[in-house]
């Protein structure tokens, strides 16, 4: 519906606008003076209104502020039977769509009301948009009722309404960007970027140049000036995961950037500035790594102002069966199935397993699952082997002197030295990454 509200005292004339107006298929409300006009507006969604500047009750070019105020998505056409040069001045200022005069510019009136109209459009669907993003990334999205996630979601709150560094501490998989999304969503930047980089996916070069743009020529390939994401998140927030795979180097310029808010491009000698709220995620013990000279002890003094640690799924089992209900839903409706029914075996080996790849893996199971189901019900068969075989006696005790027990302790010891890096305690006991896989399982490794 196209709801143009026209207030003007002169009956006669209001008439005369109202049915030119209807004709071109708008719905018309009509209203004689300011007061009553209002009251129209509180009781209509009005698109456009077209307001005479004298009225008996004020004037419309001082209303219009009162407009704007409470209605800020309705554009105004104020009119007026003199033109006036400061009124239409001081009218655009405050937010007027445009100020005409009425007989000379009649023939404008139609035109400007669908350029109007457009506008009002454009501005909803924007505002549905942002609606959609913040209620995305909410707090009220992110699924779990155990009493440790529920911890994180009210630390998360608090420190969202600050501008302080924040840093999200956990393993590969527990959602540290969809908490990080979250706490930029419901801080005071949420209006502008936020823009999310992952330090483990360049090399060190690239990842100076991602991070802090840089000008034409200052490398091969650089055929124009790039603007890094430092710059890009002024205002807003920037979100570096894996911050603990930055090189020492780049860590140094990253710090330098915090303290000061200016940067240098690669290949420019002239400091920028850029004022942004950083949030950062590691699956890495930072203390530990700045212990053993691996990360800046000055860069995590400075991002370890407010730790949140986002615990594993297998230590938050009552979130499995929530998340599970969430992805069988999603995952039924992108592939046009009936939801599906979850047989109780199914769950409760999920609620079984140890989940090393967290939330990120239950999402791939469960995904694959539902594309694998045959009929309404998810039944075992549709697990991965993994998870339908898991070793029974996983929390049976083993003797001290047994083969097995020596073999888990050396797992174990491999793991602690790489830090939890699969792939590369695999490499170290010179095992491939399934056996690994295979061997956490078998001696219930978490």
């Amino acid at each position: 519906m196209k709801n143009i509200l026209i207030i003007d005292d002169e009956e006669k004339l209001r008439g005369l606008l109202a049915r030119i107006v209807k004709s071109e298929g708008f719905d018309v409300i009509e209203a004689s003076d300011l007061k009553s006009g209002f009251k129209k507006l509180e009781q209509n969604d009005i698109d456009v209104l077209l307001c005479d500047v004298k009225l008996p009750d004020g004037n419309g070019v001082d209303f219009l502020q009162k407009i704007k105020a409470s209605f800020p998505l309705t554009e105004v056409i104020l009119l007026t039977a003199y033109g006036n040069i400061s009124d239409g001045v001081q009218a655009m200022k405050n937010g007027a769509f445009d100020y005409i005069v009425k007989g000379d510019d009649n023939d404008k009136i139609i035109p400007l009301l669908y350029k109007a109209f457009e506008k009002v459009q454009l501005q909803k669907k924007v505002k549905q948009l942002e609606k959609r993003i913040s209620d995305k990334y909410s707090f009220d999205t992110i699924i779990g009722k155990s009493k440790a996630i529920e911890q994180v979601i009210d630390l998360a709150k608090k420190v969202a309404k600050t501008n302080s560094t924040v840093l999200l501490s956990g393993e590969t998989g527990t959602g540290k960007e969809v908490f990080a999304q979250a706490i930029h969503e419901n801080s005071s930047n949420a209006s502008k970027s936020f823009v999310a980089l992952n330090c483990s996916t360049f090399s060190a070069a690239i990842l100076e140049s991602e991070l802090f743009g840089h000008k034409q020529g200052a490398f091969t390939g650089a055929i124009k000036d790039k603007k890094g994401f430092v710059e890009e998140a002024n205002g807003g927030t920037l979100f570096l995961d894996e911050i603990g795979e930055m090189p020492l180097e780049l860590q140094a310029k990253l710090l330098r950037v915090l303290e000061t808010n200016e940067f240098i491009p690669v290949g420019d000698t002239t400091p920028k500035k850029s004022n942004f709220r950083l949030i950062a995620a590691t699956n890495r013990d930072l203390k530990v790594e700045s212990d053993e000279h691996r990360f800046r002890s000055d860069l995590y003094f400075r991002l370890n102002i407010f730790e949140i640690n986002i615990p594993p799924l297998r230590e938050r089992v009552k979130d499995i069966a929530p998340l599970v209900d969430f992805f069988v839903d999603k995952f039924s409706y992108s592939i046009n199935k009936k939801t599906l029914q979850i047989e109780d075996t199914f769950l409760q080996k999920l609620e079984a397993y140890h989940w090393p790849g967290n939330v990120r893996e239950l999402k791939n199971v469960i995904e694959r699952a539902v594309i694998l189901a045959n009929n309404d019900v998810l039944t075992l068969d549709v697990l991965p082997y993994e998870i339908q075989h898991q070793s029974d006696n996983q929390n049976k005790s083993m003797s001290a002197f047994s083969m097995n027990s020596v073999e888990k302790l050396h797992i174990q010891k491999v793991l602690n030295y790489t830090k939890g890096n699969k792939a590369e305690t695999a490499r170290l006991l010179e095992i491939g990454i399934a056996t690994l896989y295979r061997k956490l399982d078998e001696y219930n490794i978490q």
